[in-house]
């Protein structure tokens, strides 16, 4: 527990669990000192756009952050705990809304993306990619579905879209024996690429990544069998100007392109 620790020894093992630690190159960056780098918790779908995000700062500005990764609700209980983020992207804005309402923030911070989900096959699998899901039910139904991995439901917001989507086609009850639950959506997709896995269902955001679509295929799953993933942002009661700076960043034109460009639907966009 954060409560129990000092701050130093809470950042080591939170950081060492996030899927992504970026600290731009220090060559880049004006002098900016360790102590003045804010850290920004991101959920585990923005691993590759928050990373060019955080990139096009450090060129742009001459700051950096320190960007951690993971589950949007493990970090919204870190926040509670005392965890030392400034920043923090949900997933899901009620995380946000939660914390706003709780006095964790500053406000109740802004909507920056909705996300969208997909099915992912690796190479030499037996599942086709079908956005139907007609042939992962046939291939339950055949026994040729062994591991299928997922985020876990329980905290993080694109496991609970996909268990919403296979609750909305029944197949929920049929898959439950055979899943593998990442700790968050990236891990899910390091799982579902893998050859012990048959595929899985993972975030747009990162099957869109050269890194990941290389390992398999994927169809986009339709949005209408799941809530919407709204996804949202918020400064906390201890941001620094840095942090401030990097959320005005993250809603200006340059990000806005990157998060176009991994498939996120941007607030006063269609889509």
């Amino acid at each position: 527990m954060f409560g129990s620790v000092s701050l130093r020894s809470a950042l080591r093992p939170l950081l060492a669990i996030a899927m992504l630690v970026f600290a731009p190159d220090l060559g880049a960056v004006a002098q900016t000192r360790s102590d003045e780098r804010p850290v920004v918790a991101g959920a585990s779908d923005l691993q590759f756009a928050l990373e060019e995000i955080a990139k096009a700062f450090a060129a742009d500005t001459r700051l950096a952050v320190t960007l951690a990764l993971g589950s949007s609700g493990n970090f919204a209980r870190q926040i509670r705990q005392g965890a030392p983020f400034q920043m923090y992207l949900s997933a899901d804005e009620r995380y946000v809304l939660d914390l706003a309402r709780d006095g964790f923030t500053l406000d109740q911070g802004t909507l920056y993306a909705v996300g969208r989900i997909v099915i992912i096959v690796p190479r030499g699998s037996p599942l086709k990619a079908d956005e139907t899901f007609a042939d992962l039910s046939a291939a339950l139904a055949a026994g040729r579905v062994t591991r299928f991995a997922i985020a876990n439901p329980e905290h993080a917001p694109y496991g609970k879209r996909a268990e919403e989507a296979l609750r909305h086609n029944r197949l929920w009850d049929a898959i439950k024996p055979y899943l593998v639950l990442g700790e968050n959506v990236s891990q899910a997709a390091q799982f579902a690429t893998s050859a012990n896995a048959q595929g899985g269902i993972i975030a747009y955001s990162l099957a869109l990544s050269p890194r990941v679509s290389a390992l398999g295929t994927y169809r986009l799953i339709p949005e209408s069998w799941h809530s919407p993933l709204r996804q949202r942002m918020v400064l906390l009661k201890s941001a620094g100007p840095v942090a401030k700076r990097f959320y005005a960043y993250v809603q200006e034109p340059a990000a806005r392109t990157i998060f176009r460009k991994y498939g996120f639907v941007l607030p006063g966009e269609d889509g």
